[in-house]
């Protein structure tokens, strides 16, 4: 009877919350099986390999194709912050389940398409790729599949800590007011007489300054809840502006 092959994995501890409980700290013992690549082991003990900033093997880096041998030490190391996705613009692609990130990532400016209905992995995948967007989800299947172009995991539910994590591991440019919260298209200047359509009595009589959606026609004013819209801007140019 033959020695059963296994291999040592190692996770830094921000992955920890992908891995059952006992491998999260120090590296455990994982059985192979001679066939599967480094990568794909790494993925069916829970990991994306999009939350993978590198792989080490024995002391060196190995890409995620590497075939690994018995008695080998892997160290699963997260992804380096600020993140850079080479090749493209930088810009995003949110599923049915991240519609408040994807208002707040348009407030900020930054290039934002989101699925408001649930369309399908495979098809947010496509998006992904003929799109160039770096697809983000709490899904960790979606992520793990092959044709996206990129992906990151989105690793809370509260709005506020979703956008600060986007934020500051990915470092887009900000530009606030000139996106389209709706549709994600551009604004412009617009006249009162413009966006009267859209206008109830009070606001055509309190407000003088407009936008408007080159894309959806949806018009924009600072109404009752910008004050709450500013802060959200304010802090997030404090604390990212000028970071890329």
């Amino acid at each position: 009877m033959s020695a059963v092959a296994e291999i040592h994995v190692e996770f830094a501890p921000e992955l920890a919350l992908f891995v059952r409980h006992g491998r999260r700290a120090g590296a455990t013992p994982v059985v192979i099986d001679g066939v599967s690549s480094l990568g794909h082991v790494v993925e069916s003990l829970g990991v994306p390999l999009t939350e993978v900033g590198s792989l080490v093997v024995d002391g060196r880096e190995a890409p995620v194709s590497h075939s690994p041998a018995a008695g080998e030490s892997v160290r699963v190391r997260a992804v380096e912050r600020p993140q850079q996705v080479p090749g493209a613009p930088l810009r995003f692609l949110l599923d049915v389940h991240l519609g408040t990130l994807a208002r707040r990532l348009r407030l900020l400016g930054v290039d934002t398409a989101y699925e408001s209905t649930d369309i399908g992995d495979p098809a947010l995948a496509a998006r992904s790729a003929a799109e160039r967007r770096v697809m983000l989800s709490r899904d960790r299947g979606l992520l793990r599949r092959r044709e996206l172009w990129a992906g990151a995991f989105v690793y809370s539910t509260r709005p506020e800590d979703q956008l600060q994590d986007v934020l500051e591991r990915f470092r887009p440019e900000l530009r606030p007011w000139t996106r389209c919260t709706a549709c994600n298209g551009l604004l412009k200047e617009a006249t009162k007489e413009e966006v009267a359509d859209q206008l109830e009595g009070g606001t055509q009589q309190s407000y003088d300054v407009f936008a408007q959606c080159r894309e959806c026609g949806r018009a924009y004013w600072k109404g009752a809840h910008h004050d709450q819209l500013e802060a959200i801007v304010e802090r997030a140019l404090e604390e990212f502006a000028g970071d890329r």
